[in-house]
């Protein structure tokens, strides 16, 4: 029998443990000390094996002499035994692993696997991560004095502890001094693990890992002034979009579901004539909005839902709130725009041709998201939108338009 050893860690109130990356310095400190293994699989608690030869894949990588020498570690994609068949919560983030990675890939550059590891104490992919034994024995000796050389371990082998994604910044920071990755996807899954099924766990996550990126794009850290002297050029640039993605997209995301609506609302005119040439472009270049919750909870009542497609919305306010009173913005920008072409502005009969593109930008985003329609007015279920969230958000609903309408009119 081979020899298992189970570690935990002690926590003291008066002394921050760094969450999983704590506990994976802790669990690299004590290997080094009782067998100095070269390598090292890391695996979720939620994870098991499903192809024996996995370990031999990701081997070959590590004893290829054209490779080996600059390998820090070679992972696989995040792959789940309990996803349904809609899949409404994108739990496989196929965006991610199916083109992003291989393009990263393609630069030696995808990054570390170690995430979501602050409340939940989980990380959703696979790697096997190569140590540099001489360092960790050079350090075993001072390991009776942990405070004293921590900080040099963690600088030197371990995981950083900059930032809540410790995951991110530890490649980033492997990549700038000369370390590479592989990414390996098999047709088989190589590890399973267990698919979130709840919305609010999703927010927390998604929450956990958009700071953390967007911690790193505006410190001292930030890809775009930090790398260019450490790696090349694309892969900083790489870093850096991951980086700057929450924080861009987000301000994109909610300008363009609030700012046209709003226009509408007051009768303000954004986009070409339905009459204009320019409009088919307008229409062409509209792409298809998805809704991209993805969690897991190992609740039977949670997971029926989500194995019939149904989103659960009991998820904490803040997070559910705005959600709703975007909607709400929505609603009230369709039945507005359409009052103000139908009575308002009956005498003008060319000014519905000005208001059309985003009276149809509103439906369609009202269609896109009729699971929140659906969870405000037609369900009634325990995992609706409750009552008091709908007129939480009906309050600030009305206290945008308002504003809106201050301001614009």
């Amino acid at each position: 029998m081979p020899l298992f050893v189970y570690v935990s860690r002690e926590k003291r109130p008066t002394q921050h443990h760094n969450f999983k990356a704590g506990a994976l310095n802790v669990l690299l400190r004590g290997s080094a000390m009782m067998s100095n293994s070269p390598y090292i699989l890391v695996l979720d608690c939620d994870m098991y094996c499903n192809d024996p030869t996995s370990a031999r894949k990701a081997m070959c990588c590590h004893l290829d002499p054209d490779v080996s020498p600059s390998l820090a570690f070679a992972l696989f994609p995040q792959t789940f035994r309990n996803v349904s068949k809609d899949d409404i919560y994108d739990s496989q983030l196929r965006h991610v692993f199916k083109i992003q990675w291989h393009g990263l890939d393609g630069l030696g550059v995808p990054v570390i696997p170690v995430q979501t590891f602050i409340l939940r104490e989980r990380h959703y992919w696979t790697v096997l991560v190569r140590k540099k034994a001489l360092t960790i024995w050079h350090l075993r000796d001072r390991l009776v004095h942990p405070t004293s050389s921590l900080k040099t371990f963690v600088e030197t082998v371990g995981f950083m502890y900059f930032s809540v994604l410790e995951d991110y910044f530890t490649g980033f920071t492997l990549h700038c001094k000369g370390w590479k990755s592989v990414y390996l996807n098999p047709p088989r899954p190589q590890f399973l693990g267990t698919a979130t099924t709840s919305f609010n766990d999703l927010s927390i996550q998604w929450t956990r890992w958009t700071s953390g990126l967007v911690g790193v794009g505006i410190s001292r850290f930030c890809p775009l002034i930090y790398g260019p002297l450490r790696m090349s050029l694309l892969q900083s640039m790489c870093y850096a979009e991951l980086a700057f993605l929450p924080l861009l997209s987000g301000m994109s995301l909610w300008g363009f579901a609030l700012i046209p609506q709003l226009c509408l609302f007051n009768g303000i005119p954004l986009y070409p004539e339905v009459s204009d040439p320019n409009f088919s472009i307008f229409l062409l270049g509209m792409r298809e909005a998805s809704f991209l919750p993805t969690n897991k909870v190992p609740d039977d009542e949670q997971f029926k839902l989500y194995e019939m497609g149904v989103f659960n919305f009991r998820a904490a306010t803040m997070f559910v709130a705005p959600l709703v009173t975007v909607i709400l913005v929505n609603i009230a920008a369709v039945i507005g725009g359409v009052y103000r072409i139908m009575v308002v502005e009956m005498d003008n009969g060319d000014h519905w041709k000005k208001l059309v593109g985003q009276i149809f930008l509103s439906v369609y985003i009202l269609i896109m998201n009729y699971a929140v329609v659906e969870g405000i007015m037609i369900r009634k279920d325990k995992a609706s939108i409750p009552l008091s969230v709908t007129l939480l958000s009906s309050v600030f609903s009305v206290i945008i338009l308002s504003l809106g309408s201050f301001i614009l009119c």
